[in-house]
């Protein structure tokens, strides 16, 4: 299905400099959230203007009516992509739409009509999987049979997954001062720019300690790139972030050739294993840092335990 963005009707003069493609990016706090949200409109873009090559930057959306955006949902609809990620390209459109009125690019009438496309719904069991005790020592193994400094900063990095779910994100953007080791707490910066305290069991302070052993207590990020002759990496004079893709990386090194986990299993893991325990929901939802109790829900595996054990009281007939 072939989409084409309007072509404008006038040059806009004085507000041709205005581009809501680049006013909306430069209103998200993460290189995340941005990489994440250019990508979903440079795809629209893309799927509107059948050409591979083409970004989000410069397109007429202000242009973009009612027609059109409802257009754009069928046209993602008819390509199969799942509703979440179809939902998620809507938020972007829907705030793409609202920096335009904001620079007065557009009518508030044609900005309200026009994101009122409504979201796909749909029911989707959460990402991930469960991570079983034998896959988690058999990571912990791998880093501690590795005396670099590599060693003993990945094994500090399956600690906190391990003890907080938090976001790969999250864990990368941890700087040595958001540590208390008082408190055995660390000040997490999550989605929304919204911080909130999470806890470390101690055998993962335990880990943590030790990586900061290796690290020492300079200024800068928590968890940091290593070179090959061992040495940390410094940005400015303090040392350096990892990525987000360096944590999927070190799973993968680190991991049996015939198995697979990603960084986003260790939060489910973390997630059904607090509601296992009896955590309430609310409780639950505050560590993990949902916005709302209903996605933290769909983490609970109980319900899933008791429709099973209510099967197994059943049996095929035998003669």
């Amino acid at each position: 299905m072939e989409l084409e963005l309007p072509t404008p009707r006038a040059p806009h003069t004085a507000q041709s400099a205005a581009d809501p493609y680049r006013a909306y990016l430069d209103t998200l706090s993460s290189a995340e959230s941005r990489r994440t949200m250019r990508g979903c409109l440079d795809r629209m873009a893309q799927l509107m203007s059948n050409d591979p090559a083409t970004t989000g930057a410069g397109q007429p959306w202000h242009l973009l009516r009612y027609q059109h955006t409802t257009a754009i949902q069928a046209a993602m609809t008819e390509k199969g992509w799942s509703a979440a990620y179809i939902n998620k390209h809507l938020v972007a459109l829907r705030r793409v739409l609202r920096a335009a009125w904001m620079l007065d690019l557009m009518s508030a009438d044609d900005y309200r009509k026009a994101a009122e496309v409504e979201s796909v719904k749909s029911t989707r069991l959460p990402r991930g999987r469960h991570i079983p005790d034998s896959v988690l020592c058999d990571l912990f193994d791998a880093c501690d049979s590795d005396d670099t400094p590599a060693g003993r900063r990945d094994a500090a990095i399956l600690a906190v997954l391990c003890s907080t779910g938090c976001r790969r994100s999250e864990i990368v953007a941890l700087n040595f001062t958001d540590y208390d080791p008082r408190e055995r707490s660390l000040a997490v910066l999550g989605k929304g720019n919204k911080q909130r305290l999470v806890h470390l069991n101690h055998d993962a302070q335990h880990r943590l300690e030790t990586w900061i052993g290796v690290r020492g207590s300079g200024a800068g990020a928590m968890f940091n790139p290593i070179n090959k002759s061992g040495n940390l990496r410094r940005r400015n004079g303090t040392l350096a972030p990892m990525s987000g893709q360096a944590i999927a990386d070190l799973l993968a090194r680190r991991l049996p050739s015939n198995a697979t986990v990603t960084p986003h299993d260790f939060r489910r893991t973390f997630i059904g294993q607090l509601l296992d325990a009896g955590v309430d929901l609310s409780t639950t939802q505050e560590i993990v840092g949902h916005a709302s109790p209903a996605t933290t829900a769909r983490y609970d595996r109980r319900p899933a335990h008791r429709r099973r054990e209510a099967i197994d009281r059943l049996s095929l007939p035998k003669r």
